[in-house]
């Protein structure tokens, strides 16, 4: 039996901030500043306190400005829109990023419509979401964006490919079906409401899983020689230690078998969304500096 290949996204990641760095580099020495990074933190919820000090550090590591602004749950969106407001006419500023969720009495859309689109890292701005729909350049998403790279690097050329990408959220499924699309691939989105999505999933050529829900995607769903993508990140409580064990939204167990390549939970997705986040900061610093990004992001 033949088990299909594990995708390194841990190592492709470092490759990436390896390029971002030579990138921030020349950027410092052509215009003696260093790219800045702003994140917001509102509240204190810990997953995102631990990745809001992930992204700090390698923020940092790459050569970039660090900026943190730390705001208790209880700020009024007014307060928040205003801080949103000083960073997009901040010049020091070239990526603005509010960590998501917000409390419950803030706005989300509010506030991302307020970030300046040249600025808006994360690329949910409607304006990024438009240009990405009609095929201009944007800041894109980061999640998806390191999927479709993890994707190009193991396939090449994607044209003519058949794609399901399952989950139709704003963050992941709708922009990785626009960059699909913009690869000539043909694109199918599944979700909670499609029929018979076992024999949907095992038409392609390459699978995007992006549900958050744990194993959904069972083995014999995958077509032979398929590529999966597993965007998903979910914790089981089912381990002696009672910690519980992270898992995606595939049965990677099962899939082996069947896949050509899939990228495993932890170490696929997780550490694209970050380096692309930084990738993101060095495009938005060139373009705003009136200068071309390097070829190689």
């Amino acid at each position: 039996m033949t088990i299909g290949k594990i995708i390194d996204g841990k190592g492709f990641a470092a490759g990436l901030r390896a390029r971002v760095g030579e990138g921030v580099a020349a950027f410092v020495e052509e215009t003696g500043r260093k790219p800045g990074l702003a994140v917001v933190l509102v509240g204190e919820d810990p997953a995102s306190a631990v990745y809001v000090r992930s992204k700090g550090k390698m923020t940092v590591e790459v050569g970039m400005e660090s900026m943190e602004f730390r705001r208790p749950a209880g700020i009024s969106a007014e307060e928040l829109l205003e801080l949103i407001d000083e960073l997009n006419h901040d010049e020091r500023v070239d990526g603005i990023l509010v960590q998501l969720p917000l409390p419950a009495h803030i706005d989300e859309r509010a506030v991302i419509a307020a970030i300046d689109p040249a600025k808006d890292v994360d690329g949910f701005h409607v304006t990024n979401a438009g240009l990405l729909a009609t095929g201009q350049e944007a800041l894109v998403p980061c999640t998806p964006l390191g999927c479709l790279m993890l994707l190009k690097d193991e396939l090449g050329d994607l044209s003519g490919m058949e794609a399901v990408v399952i989950g139709r959220s704003n963050i992941v499924g709708k922009p990785m079906a626009q960059l699909l699309l913009a690869e000539n691939c043909t694109v199918t989105i599944a979700h909670s409401r499609t029929r018979d999505i076992a024999s949907v999933v095992h038409r392609a050529d390459i699978v995007v899983a992006a549900v958050g829900r744990a194993e959904m995607v069972k083995g014999d769903w995958i077509r032979p020689g398929a590529t999966v993508i597993d965007v998903g990140i979910n914790r089981l409580a089912d381990t002696e230690d009672g910690k519980g064990r992270l898992v995606g939204d595939v049965a990677t167990a099962e899939a082996l078998p069947h896949v050509r390549a899939i990228t495993p939970v932890p170490g696929g997705v997780g550490p694209m969304t970050i380096a692309v986040l930084l990738r993101n900061t060095l495009v938005a610093a060139h373009a705003r500096a009136g200068l071309v990004a390097p070829a190689d992001l």
